[in-house]
Protein backbone atom coordinates (compact mmCIF):
# COMPACT_ATOMS: atom_id res chain seq x y z
CA UNK A 1 0.00 0.00 0.00
CA UNK A 2 1.51 3.22 -0.88
CA UNK A 3 2.45 5.80 1.98
CA UNK A 4 -0.06 8.87 2.05
CA UNK A 5 2.33 12.09 1.05
CA UNK A 6 1.11 15.33 0.64
CA UNK A 7 0.67 17.11 -2.58
CA UNK A 8 3.40 19.13 -3.76
CA UNK A 9 6.24 16.90 -0.90
CA UNK A 10 8.78 15.22 -2.32
CA UNK A 11 9.93 11.76 -0.11
CA UNK A 12 13.82 12.79 -0.36
CA UNK A 13 13.28 16.69 0.70
CA UNK A 14 12.73 15.78 4.80
CA UNK A 15 16.46 14.12 4.86
CA UNK A 16 18.36 16.84 2.69
CA UNK A 17 16.31 19.37 5.29
CA UNK A 18 17.74 17.19 8.49
CA UNK A 19 21.40 17.37 6.41
CA UNK A 20 21.53 21.29 6.22
CA UNK A 21 20.02 21.61 9.31
CA UNK A 22 23.03 19.34 10.80
CA UNK A 23 25.66 21.36 8.75
CA UNK A 24 24.60 24.86 9.75
CA UNK A 25 24.39 24.06 13.25
CA UNK A 26 27.99 22.70 13.19
CA UNK A 27 28.96 25.66 11.02
CA UNK A 28 27.77 27.47 13.81
CA UNK A 29 29.32 26.23 17.12
CA UNK A 30 32.48 26.14 14.83
CA UNK A 31 32.51 29.93 14.75
CA UNK A 32 31.64 30.73 18.13
CA UNK A 33 34.65 28.00 19.78
CA UNK A 34 36.78 30.28 17.39
CA UNK A 35 35.27 33.75 18.49
CA UNK A 36 35.98 32.56 22.21
CA UNK A 37 39.84 31.73 21.31
CA UNK A 38 40.74 35.21 19.59
CA UNK A 39 38.86 36.92 22.69
CA UNK A 40 41.57 34.74 25.34
CA UNK A 41 44.36 36.18 22.96
CA UNK A 42 43.35 39.92 23.22
CA UNK A 43 46.62 41.74 24.31
CA UNK A 44 44.21 43.57 27.13
CA UNK A 45 43.96 40.31 28.37
CA UNK A 46 47.38 39.02 28.65
CA UNK A 47 49.32 42.88 29.66
CA UNK A 48 50.88 42.27 33.18
CA UNK A 49 49.36 44.79 35.93
CA UNK A 50 50.70 48.29 36.38
CA UNK A 51 52.26 47.25 39.79
CA UNK A 52 54.52 44.68 37.92
CA UNK A 53 55.70 46.40 35.60
CA UNK A 54 57.02 49.36 38.62
CA UNK A 55 58.04 47.40 40.94
CA UNK A 56 61.13 49.61 41.12
CA UNK A 57 61.57 51.00 44.51
CA UNK A 58 60.82 54.96 44.44
CA UNK A 59 63.99 57.04 45.24
CA UNK A 60 63.98 61.17 45.52
CA UNK A 61 65.73 62.50 42.75
CA UNK A 62 68.84 63.94 43.69
CA UNK A 63 69.85 60.86 46.04
CA UNK A 64 72.14 58.15 45.70
CA UNK A 65 70.37 54.66 46.15
CA UNK A 66 71.87 51.96 48.07
CA UNK A 67 70.62 48.47 49.80
CA UNK A 68 70.23 48.71 53.07
CA UNK A 69 72.29 44.74 53.83
CA UNK A 70 72.25 44.62 57.87
CA UNK A 71 71.00 46.72 60.77
CA UNK A 72 73.75 47.40 63.64
CA UNK A 73 72.09 49.52 65.75
CA UNK A 74 69.76 52.74 66.01
CA UNK A 75 71.70 54.99 63.73
CA UNK A 76 74.31 52.59 61.81
CA UNK A 77 73.57 50.31 59.08
CA UNK A 78 75.32 48.73 56.47
CA UNK A 79 74.41 49.42 53.00
CA UNK A 80 75.28 47.72 49.45
CA UNK A 81 76.31 50.34 46.97
CA UNK A 82 78.44 50.01 43.34
CA UNK A 83 78.53 46.65 44.62
CA UNK A 84 80.85 47.31 47.56
CA UNK A 85 79.38 46.92 51.01
CA UNK A 86 79.84 50.25 53.68
CA UNK A 87 78.94 50.76 57.03
CA UNK A 88 77.16 54.06 57.35
CA UNK A 89 76.67 56.41 60.29
CA UNK A 90 73.20 58.77 60.71
CA UNK A 91 74.28 62.44 60.34
CA UNK A 92 72.68 64.42 63.32
CA UNK A 93 71.39 62.16 65.46
CA UNK A 94 72.86 59.55 68.62
CA UNK A 95 70.75 56.82 69.60
CA UNK A 96 71.45 54.81 73.04
CA UNK A 97 74.45 52.62 72.88
CA UNK A 98 73.39 48.60 72.19
CA UNK A 99 76.62 46.90 70.32
CA UNK A 100 79.50 48.48 72.23
CA UNK A 101 81.28 45.74 74.74
CA UNK A 102 82.89 48.83 76.76
CA UNK A 103 79.46 50.28 77.71
CA UNK A 104 75.94 48.88 79.09
CA UNK A 105 73.35 48.85 76.80
CA UNK A 106 71.43 52.07 76.67
CA UNK A 107 67.98 53.21 78.04
CA UNK A 108 65.45 52.41 74.85
CA UNK A 109 68.63 51.12 72.71
CA UNK A 110 67.14 47.64 71.82
CA UNK A 111 63.64 49.79 70.82
CA UNK A 112 65.89 52.40 68.61
CA UNK A 113 67.20 49.83 66.92
CA UNK A 114 64.18 47.65 66.31
CA UNK A 115 62.68 50.77 65.06
CA UNK A 116 65.35 51.85 62.93
CA UNK A 117 64.73 47.82 61.80
CA UNK A 118 61.61 48.15 61.26
CA UNK A 119 62.22 51.68 58.70
CA UNK A 120 64.98 50.72 56.95
CA UNK A 121 66.08 46.62 56.99
CA UNK A 122 65.98 45.19 53.68
CA UNK A 123 65.11 48.06 51.25
CA UNK A 124 66.76 50.39 48.92
CA UNK A 125 66.94 54.01 50.64
CA UNK A 126 68.35 57.18 49.14
CA UNK A 127 71.35 59.05 50.66
CA UNK A 128 72.44 62.69 51.02
CA UNK A 129 75.90 63.63 51.86
CA UNK A 130 76.42 66.93 54.02
CA UNK A 131 80.05 68.07 53.90
CA UNK A 132 81.91 64.66 55.33
CA UNK A 133 82.67 61.95 53.33
CA UNK A 134 83.57 59.35 56.39
CA UNK A 135 84.04 60.04 59.98
CA UNK A 136 86.77 58.98 62.28
CA UNK A 137 85.68 55.54 62.06
CA UNK A 138 85.58 55.12 58.34
CA UNK A 139 82.25 55.15 58.39
CA UNK A 140 80.11 56.91 55.51
CA UNK A 141 78.10 59.67 57.29
CA UNK A 142 75.03 60.22 55.22
CA UNK A 143 70.90 61.30 55.61
CA UNK A 144 69.19 58.48 55.34
CA UNK A 145 66.00 58.51 53.28
CA UNK A 146 63.30 56.04 52.52
CA UNK A 147 60.79 57.67 50.23
CA UNK A 148 59.88 60.63 51.35
CA UNK A 149 60.65 60.23 55.17
CA UNK A 150 63.96 61.18 56.47
CA UNK A 151 65.06 58.04 58.90
CA UNK A 152 67.15 60.47 60.55
CA UNK A 153 64.15 62.64 61.76
CA UNK A 154 62.07 59.96 61.95
CA UNK A 155 64.17 58.44 65.01
CA UNK A 156 64.28 61.86 66.89
CA UNK A 157 60.61 62.84 66.29
CA UNK A 158 59.74 59.24 67.70
CA UNK A 159 62.03 60.03 70.49
CA UNK A 160 64.40 57.12 69.61
CA UNK A 161 67.51 59.20 69.30
CA UNK A 162 68.92 62.62 70.26
CA UNK A 163 69.62 65.43 68.10
CA UNK A 164 73.69 65.67 68.38
CA UNK A 165 75.72 67.67 66.36
CA UNK A 166 79.27 67.84 64.64
CA UNK A 167 80.07 70.59 62.65
CA UNK A 168 80.64 71.05 59.46
CA UNK A 169 77.64 68.31 58.85
CA UNK A 170 74.69 70.64 60.36
CA UNK A 171 72.22 71.27 57.23
CA UNK A 172 69.26 69.74 59.09
CA UNK A 173 70.81 70.39 62.85
CA UNK A 174 67.95 73.18 63.54
CA UNK A 175 65.09 70.46 62.60
CA UNK A 176 66.42 67.73 64.68
CA UNK A 177 66.71 69.83 67.14
CA UNK A 178 63.43 71.07 67.31
CA UNK A 179 62.08 67.61 66.89
CA UNK A 180 63.83 66.75 69.88
CA UNK A 181 61.83 69.31 71.91
CA UNK A 182 58.57 68.42 70.58
CA UNK A 183 59.74 64.48 71.37
CA UNK A 184 60.35 65.73 74.86
CA UNK A 185 57.42 67.81 75.22
CA UNK A 186 55.10 64.89 74.46
CA UNK A 187 57.33 62.39 76.41
CA UNK A 188 58.19 60.05 73.45
CA UNK A 189 60.41 56.95 73.85
CA UNK A 190 63.64 58.50 75.58
CA UNK A 191 62.02 60.59 76.70
CA UNK A 192 58.97 58.93 78.74
CA UNK A 193 58.96 56.70 81.85
CA UNK A 194 60.94 54.29 80.63
CA UNK A 195 64.01 56.38 81.05
CA UNK A 196 62.80 59.11 83.85
CA UNK A 197 62.31 61.63 80.88
CA UNK A 198 66.32 62.74 80.45
CA UNK A 199 68.26 61.50 78.57
CA UNK A 200 71.78 61.89 78.87
CA UNK A 201 73.31 63.87 75.88
CA UNK A 202 75.74 61.98 73.57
Amino acid sequence: MPLNVSAGASPVSMPVRMVLLTGLTLVAVGCAGEANVTESKSPATSTPPLAIRTATPYVRPGLVPARVTRVVDGDTIHVELGGKDYRLRYIGIDTPETVDPRRPVGCFGAEASERNRQLVEGRTVGLEKDVSETDSFGRLLRYVWVEDQMVNEALVEEGYALAATYPPDVRYSGVFVSLQAQAREGKRGLWGAACSGSPSPP
